[in-house]
């Protein structure tokens, strides 16, 4: 269905608010701003603020309903004959060796990378966003294999592909804050995905191969 002019204006304002808050967020850190800053900086008022991010850390995870549901998105678009582990490290490989955004490889990512450090209220919501990861990737492989409510595989398959995002998106943040330049991190990631599937037992690669 086409957008229509109300939904792509309400859009634009959203991001145009989420714009102007992470400028602040960046240049001052994200407690030393207040809501009631971002809104005179927008031109608009608190309460608008309010009605297109609930929390003050939405405005700066804008983007976390993509991310609590990537994992289970690559476990139900898995090829046929590929299981869940192998279609999450063939997506990850894509991202990476594109150098794309969506795993961090961008100039100017080690600033928002800081702001999340600095932040106890935002790490504690990237941790929680984590959490909704895993809940949804496991929640995805029940669904995909049938699993009972008693069986416990599905809860360790996906804590491990958990553990392979998070680890690959806290390297790729520790080396971006390190000054290294997003083609380089690509190409040593490339090499620790490698070293993440050979960790990997041969029961979580094998599990939930697509018929």
């Amino acid at each position: 269905m086409a957008e229509g002019l109300r939904e792509r204006k309400k859009r634009r304002t959203r991001q145009y608010i989420s714009d102007v808050a992470t400028g602040l967020f960046l240049e001052r850190g994200f407690d030393a701003v207040t809501v009631a800053e971002v809104a005179e900086a927008a031109e608009v008022s608190v309460n608008t603020v309010y009605n297109y991010f609930p929390a003050k850390e939405d405005l700066f995870l804008d983007r976390s309903k993509g991310v609590v549901d990537r994992l289970a998105r690559y476990v139900r678009a898995r090829d046929p004959g590929e299981s869940a582990a192998r279609a999450v490290l063939r997506e990850l490989r894509d991202q990476v060796a594109a150098v794309s955004p969506t795993v961090g490889l961008l100039e100017g990512y080690d600033r928002f990378m800081r702001v999340v450090q600095d932040a106890h209220t935002l790490r504690s919501r990237m941790w929680h966003i984590q959490q909704q990861s895993l809940a949804n990737v496991e929640a995805a492989l029940r669904e995909e294999t049938g699993a009972a409510v008693s069986d416990t595989l599905p809860t360790l398959v996906a804590g491990q592909l958990s553990w392979i995002q998070a680890t690959l998106m806290a390297w790729i943040g520790d080396e971006m804050i390190s000054g290294h330049a997003p083609a380089e991190v690509s190409r040593r990631a490339l090499d620790l995905l490698d070293d993440m599937e050979e960790v990997l037992g041969e029961k979580v690669l094998n599990y939930a191969v697509k018929a």
